[in-house]
């Protein structure tokens, strides 16, 4: 797992170890990266379930102003830190090593952009979709990946679905505010 671009490129990052871990493959990465590639320049951004941080450093290395990674293990949390030190973007970040869900309802910062990306087959991406709108600026763009099988609802708070791109076993869908999705 390496930097694509930007002031971090080729750089390898640690990932964690185990079955449950499901980093995001190189072509789903491009692809989101193509689909913001205009918007990340000086954007704060949110690593939600962040696992090894890799779309937030991604964004970060491409110009992010700051960005917040957001994770309950502690393990994933220290792998984290690890890959930021790394890269040399850790001075641009922010670690918490805490629930995601309990992370939304009390944070008072506001993300342009939100990559989120919970453990497969749980209720967790609609309770996400549920508190985030709340979080993010007035042209925000939120990220989500999930199981091809997974369907997410169509609108969340302000934010409509903008479209589905599927890779293999895997689904980023893409939410904007109402009024920009329908402008698209």
């Amino acid at each position: 797992m390496r930097i694509i671009t930007g002031s971090a490129r080729g750089m390898k990052l640690r990932t964690l170890s185990g079955l449950d871990v499901r980093p995001t493959t190189d072509q789903v990465k491009e692809s989101v990266f193509s689909i913001i590639q205009f918007e990340i320049e000086g954007a704060r951004v949110l690593d939600l379930f962040a696992g090894s941080g890799q779309l937030g450093i991604e964004a970060l290395s491409r110009g992010a102003s700051k960005a917040v990674f957001v994770d309950s293990n502690r393990e994933a949390v220290k792998v984290v830190k690890e890959n930021l030190e790394h890269t040399k973007l850790a001075d641009r970040a922010a670690v918490r090593n805490e629930d995601s869900l309990q992370f939304l309802k009390v944070t008072k910062d506001v993300f342009d952009i939100a990559f989120v990306d919970p453990p497969y087959a749980n209720e967790l991406m609609g309770k996400v979709l549920e508190d985030l709108p709340a979080k993010m600026s007035e042209n925000g763009i939120i990220i989500c990946e999930t199981s091809k099988e997974e369907t997410l609802r169509d609108s969340a708070g302000r934010f409509r679905k903008l479209k589905e791109y599927k890779y293999g076993k895997t689904k980023l869908t893409v939410f904007r505010p109402a009024e920009e999705s329908e402008d698209d």
